[in-house]
């Protein structure tokens, strides 16, 4: 089933400190390299613990070692308003997605899935790396870079390439 390209996309994970906050960090990148600047990107957590706080500071590390700044973003807990406000629900890993189900309203018109499966239609989680050391961190980011270009490929395609310089005239 072919879908259309989103207008915003909201990425969960467990507590909006880790992994979700570098997801909405990169493909914020990955989309303004494209010059996709019509595409509302955020994050959240399916549990409230953090809210308010600014993603881990390993998450912070690990995207400006890459050259973004994810410092500014705030947690902040998955609300049935996301269900309609946002057209493509991201989880990281099997666990989120079963939350994310838990609090999907019937009224909502987002499409849900896992990140890696919609993106490259593999079922992969996306582990979490808050009990794991910088190099699990760094994992996670190449992992979510890979999915990011992935989804901007099959969504996008067509802004990559009138995006590039042309070698004729």
């Amino acid at each position: 089933m072919t879908h259309s390209a989103p207008t915003s996309i909201l990425f969960v994970c467990a507590g909006n400190i880790c992994r979700s906050p570098l997801a909405e960090g990169v493909m914020g990148e990955v989309l303004k390299q494209r010059r996709i600047d019509h595409v509302l990107i955020d994050s959240a957590g399916t549990n409230g613990y953090h809210t308010g706080e600014e993603p881990d500071d390993r998450s912070i590390r690990v995207a400006a070692r890459h050259g973004l700044d994810i410092s500014a973003q705030r947690c902040r807990q998955l609300i049935a308003a996301d269900f309609t406000r946002f057209d493509l629900i991201l989880g990281m890993d099997h666990y989120n997605m079963r939350m994310i189900g838990q609090r999907q309203p019937a009224n909502a018109s987002a499409r849900v899935g896992l990140l890696t499966d919609i993106a490259e239609g593999r079922p992969v989680e996306i582990p979490d790396p808050y009990y794991g050391q910088i190099g699990d961190f760094e994992e996670v980011y190449r992992m979510i870079l890979a999915s990011s270009n992935a989804l901007a490929d099959q969504f996008w395609r067509d802004a990559a390439i009138k995006g590039q310089a042309s070698s004729t005239t």
